[in-house]
C-alpha cells in the first residue's frame, strides 16, 4: 500500500502539492518520532482507499527542513491538508483512523 504515498523533499513539494489540482493530505514525519510510525500505515491505507481524490505524501522534517519551516511545523507528526495551493487544514498529532477519515472526507467536500 505505500506505493500510493509519496516521498516528498522540499525541491518537489510547489510541484507535488502546491500546482496539484487535487486536494493533497502532507505528513510532516521523522524516524525518531514514535506516533508517526503508529500513524504510517493509516496514512498508507488512505492513500490507497483515496487514489485518485486525494494526494497522499510524506515529507521528513529532518531530511527537509525549508518546508516545514515555512508553514510552522514544530510537531511531529503534522498533517496539512492543500486545496488549491493553500492550507485548509491542520492536524497534529497521531489521531485514531476514523477522526482521520473524517477530517479527509471534510476536506474532499469542503
Amino acid at each position: 500500500m505505500a506505493g500510493y504515498v509519496i516521498e516528498l523533499g522540499d525541491a518537489e513539494f510547489k510541484r507535488e502539492v502546491l500546482e496539484a489540482t487535487e486536494p493533497v493530505l502532507v505528513d510532516f514525519t521523522a524516524t525518531w518520532c514514535p506516533p508517526c510510525r503508529v500513524l504510517a500505515p493509516v496514512i498508507d491505507s488512505l492513500a490507497s482507499e483515496y487514489q485518485g481524490r486525494m494526494k497522499v505524501a510524506k515529507l521528513n522534517v529532518d531530511d527537509h527542513p525549508m518546508t516545514p519551516g515555512q508553514y510552522g511545523v514544530r510537531a511531529m507528526p503534522t498533517l496539512l491538508f492543500f486545496k488549491g495551493g493553500k492550507v485548509v487544514r491542520q492536524i497534529v498529532g497521531a489521531l485514531a483512523r476514523p477522526k482521520l477519515e473524517e477530517a479527509v472526507r471534510q476536506v474532499l467536500t469542503a
